[in-house]
């Protein structure tokens, strides 16, 4: 046997749909065998995890490194943002790919890939469609096709900038169904967003607590209802990101009662942060924490857990894109021009297995269910991610419920100068994480290896899929039996 090997003995594995005493032989790169008492071979490297969980290493689908908005550059780039991650549990993520209007597809999928190029963790990409074009149409099958990219993100927020109308994403929708593709959406009614924005500075509030008043939950509610209906018309699955209110999760979990393939996203910030961060009276302060949609009135994270709980939202992502005080600095008298984003990378799992396993919200299984195997699941990435078993990829974190540490910003890697979770005393730690069978994080030691992340190619979905035949019967006018 290789002795590029690594025996984490002793604990007890956590999958999603169970947990059990186990011992996890991991051999070049792969979990190469899952059972009681295993022997460790020459020269493998023991991990004593007596008292631990052994849990499948974090998704995180939903992040930003190096991303280029609003006139500056986010501050964690590929490898410093996924580096931060290992010490939080999080060994791959799904970023995003986002052209500018006019720009290629293509074209900006490279720009992305040699970016890309530094990360210490596997990655993949959502690719957005911010306009439309026969050269878009063809340029998304040759992602799907050639590049693996399974996944096409549409922001429905943002005028002027990003913002797709209801022209491209009926055509995106309708070519992703096509492709065996899934269309995500950044859900906000970007019309009454650019609206509010120009009535609440008028009214003289021109801080950051103008931020949720023109984002008001109901924007968000009306746009995550419009997307669903257009997928259903198309018969095509959708993907809702960074869910945040009542009536977003409350439009979701309708359309999955009718039967429509519609999947949630939130963010571990929504479930454990309201909106009187935006009234802070030091700006740089509750400038930081601007990001869209904006943090909610604390009544609305209740929908959210509950959500998670019951099935009706699936995954648990950061957006992390992280603007420092400088940068946040260029909206200091105009809140709409405060570049949108927060970290958080390193702190997700911490937070939700507190706020979530600590209170009696969920189950180890469910964790792992929503930080990990669910977005394996829906973004194709299963069982060679989010599951200990023999022959999946060494992404593990040994995870010690006993521990504790104080969240800060004195303390994180990611390059950010605030952590919105800052003062947050957690009890749940990973002491040790695995990425691709190396050691990468272990007790504080932080031995992350710039380049070493692979890029994860994700086939489209099978014919299943494709729901726009039974769509097409379904049309066709019946007989009345009498």
């Amino acid at each position: 046997m290789s002795v590029n090997a690594v025996l984490i003995r002793g604990g007890t594995v956590v999958n999603a749909d169970r947990e059990f005493r186990a011992d996890v032989m991991c051999v070049d790169g792969k979990v190469h065998s899952v059972g009681e008492n295993l022997a460790a071979p020459t020269g493998a490297q023991v991990v004593d995890a007596g008292g631990q969980y052994v849990m499948p290493g974090g998704i995180d689908p939903h992040t930003h490194m190096q991303l280029p908005f609003m006139g500056t550059v986010a501050a964690d780039d590929f490898f410093s943002g996924t580096a931060a991650g290992f010490t939080g549990g999080t060994t791959s993520i799904i970023d995003f790919v986002i052209p500018d209007p006019k720009q290629g597809l293509l074209d900006a999928y490279r720009m992305w890939r040699g970016w890309s190029e530094k990360s210490a963790a596997d990655h993949g990409f959502h690719v957005a469609v911010t306009w439309w074009s026969d050269s878009v149409h063809a340029d998304m099958g040759t992602l799907v096709r050639e590049e693996g990219i399974n996944t096409f993100k549409h922001f429905m927020a943002y005028k002027n900038a990003i913002m797709c109308d209801d022209e491209t994403l009926v055509n995106s929708f309708k070519r992703a169904l096509e492709l065996g593709a899934m269309p995500t959406v950044h859900a906000e009614n970007g019309e009454l967003v650019f609206l509010l924005q120009q009535e609440v500075l008028k009214m003289g509030i021109t801080g950051p607590e103008g931020h949720p008043l023109s984002r008001p939950p109901m924007v968000e509610g009306e746009a995550v209802n419009r997307a669903i209906a257009i997928a259903d018309v198309l018969g095509v699955p959708i993907y809702i990101v960074h869910v945040s209110c009542i009536e977003a999760a409350e439009a979701i979990a309708r359309a999955r009662a009718r039967g429509q393939r519609v999947f949630g996203e939130v963010l571990a910030g929504h479930l454990v942060l309201d909106d009187s961060v935006y009234r802070n009276p030091d700006f740089a302060t509750a400038a930081a924490y601007v990001m869209s949609p904006p943090f909610r009135p604390k009544g609305h994270q209740e929908m959210l857990w509950r959500g998670l709980q019951s099935g009706q939202l699936h995954t648990t992502a950061t957006d992390h894109c992280v603007f420092c005080a400088p940068q946040k600095a260029a909206g200091k008298d105009d809140f709409t021009k405060i570049p949108n984003g927060c970290g958080g990378i390193e702190d997700r799992m911490h937070v939700i297995w507190d706020a979530g396993v600590n209170t009696g919200r969920l189950t180890p299984s469910e964790f792992v269910a929503i930080t990990s195997t669910n977005a394996a699941k829906l973004f194709n990435l299963h069982p060679q991610k989010g599951a200990i078993i023999d022959g999946a990829d060494a992404d593990i974190v040994v995870w010690d419920p006993q521990g504790t540490k104080t969240i800060s910003v004195k303390t994180q890697f990611s390059k950010g100068d605030f952590n919105v979770f800052e003062g947050r005393p957690i009890r749940g730690v990973a002491t040790h994480t695995l990425s691709q069978g190396k050691l990468v994080w272990v007790n504080g030691d932080l031995r992350a290896v710039r380049g070493a992340g692979r890029y994860l190619k994700r086939p489209p979905f099978g014919p299943n899929f494709d729901a726009s035949q039974k769509r097409t019967e379904a049309l066709k006018p019946t007989a009345v039996v009498r």
